[in-house]
């Protein structure tokens, strides 16, 4: 039999589960494809700008062509730092045959910029923010000229310097697709 007491009871219940936060989101796994097209002329990631929370994990892929994803970070071959101090550079190495891939979980916020080894200079780069913007991926490219232990860092090419999509509109959109060149 349903009593007063009984249904107030039920109410607190759901009223006190209510009130409860909520535990975190599941871990996200997003996937950029490396594509290009047939003479290997255009070169891109798809998405070129994703949005991630920390610890959410990009999966690259390959679909055309042979690619890498690599961040840029002193550590592979000089590139500057432009990713969260404390986070680990990767560095796929050559992936070649169609569906390979490789993967990369991201728990320090801030911007990531990476770039494929053969096609850098021809502007094949991404970018990724996890949490908050920050870090030396949101500064000037050239903030770390004259810098001490800087030297020896390589420019970022002016193709991949225009191919960065900006990073509000990665906050405001969560995923960037690139523009067609025309």
């Amino acid at each position: 039999m349903l009593t007063r007491r009984t249904f107030l009871g039920a109410g607190g219940l759901g009223l006190a589960v209510v009130g409860v936060p909520a535990v975190g989101r599941a871990a996200a796994t997003v996937e950029v494809a490396m594509r290009s097209d047939a003479d290997g002329a255009d070169v891109w990631f798809d998405p070129i700008g994703v949005r991630l929370a920390p610890g959410d994990t990009v999966r690259w892929m390959v679909h055309q062509n042979a690619h890498t994803t690599t961040a840029y970070h002193p550590a592979n071959a000089n590139h500057p730092l432009r990713i969260p101090e404390a986070a680990r550079p990767w560095d796929s190495g050559l992936l070649v045959e169609y569906g390979r891939q490789f993967e990369v979980t991201l728990t320090e916020e801030g911007v990531y910029d990476y770039f494929c080894a053969p096609f850098e200079a021809i502007g094949m780069v991404g970018r990724l923010v996890v949490g908050r913007p920050g870090g030396p991926g949101a500064r000037p490219f050239d903030w770390f000229v004259g810098r001490a232990g800087a030297a020896d860092w390589r420019p970022v090419p002016p193709a991949a310097q225009r191919n960065f999509p900006a990073i509000q509109r990665i906050v405001e959109e969560g995923l960037v697709r690139r523009t067609k060149p025309s």
